[in-house]
């Protein structure tokens, strides 16, 4: 979920940090140094020992910056929220899956037809 839907995120796998850059609006230099302060925001590096921004790493750093900058938090504010976020967000998916009456006999209809595939792929 894009924090900004002002910000167009292109629709490719991995970007460089510039491409971040230009995206965000927030120069790389910046972008190095969150990468110290949160660990929300971790790209892998590639062989090239490149940066390789994820879309979701793209919408980390929009979210960091809507706190840094447009609500006024520290940075060890920001760290706590951005938490506090995350964990809202995964309580809401979890109370969404189990607060749906899943039907017991579509588990149980599911769990059948995937034993009888692993049967075929075993035998």
């Amino acid at each position: 979920m894009n924090p900004d839907p002002s910000v167009k995120i292109p629709e490719k796998l991995f970007f460089k940090i510039g491409e971040v850059s230009r995206i965000t609006g927030v120069k790389s230099h910046v972008l190095r140094y969150w990468e110290t302060e949160f660990p929300a925001l971790n790209p892998p590096k590639n062989r090239a020992a490149q940066r390789a921004y994820r879309k979701k790493d793209i919408e980390t750093i929009l979210q960091i910056k809507t706190l840094l900058y447009e609500e006024n938090y520290t940075i060890s504010g920001a760290r706590k929220r951005l938490r506090e976020m995350r964990s809202e967000e995964k309580s809401r998916g979890q109370m969404e899956l189990f607060g749906r009456g899943v039907d017991r006999k579509q588990v149980q209809a599911a769990i059948g037809e995937l034993e009888k595939a692993l049967k075929i792929l075993e035998g």
